[in-house]
């Protein structure tokens, strides 16, 4: 990646972190997930509203690096307004590129894309995918409802 591409790339994250969007919470029943990483400390609570198998909403709140602090407020923005399966497929998409292994490029991952840098670092990954991990969460269990 050249070095112009890295500074923007870090530019939009340290934007999400300094201005997170949709950061709060939900409240009138909508689901509550809370997850931490117990190896940095960073922890989220995200609440999100399902209806008729769409993601009407999703907010969070927490404490953490800049990593997984932005990931949340790039998460919840990607997610709102889609169906429960493409939030899902969103999340593997994800999950592939902090893996470093193959993902479907085609799909607009808008600012997602900043974060692709932190497969570099596996210790930064779990950071990274925290947000992620809790709406798979919250999710597969308003299916199981």
């Amino acid at each position: 990646m050249s070095s112009n591409l890295d500074n923007l790339y870090r530019r939009v994250i340290m934007d999400h972190y300094k201005n997170p969007r949709n950061r709060g919470v939900l409240e009138d029943g909508s689901l509550t997930i809370n997850m931490n990483n117990p190896t940095c400390g960073d922890r989220i609570q995200l609440t999100m509203k399902v209806e008729d198998g769409l993601v009407t909403n999703a907010r969070f709140e927490g404490e953490g690096c800049s990593i997984s602090m932005s990931s949340a407020s790039m998460m919840t923005q990607a997610i709102k307004g889609k169906k429960v399966e493409e939030a899902l497929k969103l999340s593997t998409v994800f999950s592939n590129m902090m893996q470093g292994k193959e993902y479907d490029d085609d799909l607009d991952l808008g600012d997602i894309e900043a974060l692709q840098g932190v497969s570099k670092f596996p210790a930064r990954i779990k950071c990274a995918t925290l947000a992620w991990k809790a709406m798979e969460k919250g999710l597969k269990e308003e299916e199981q409802q």
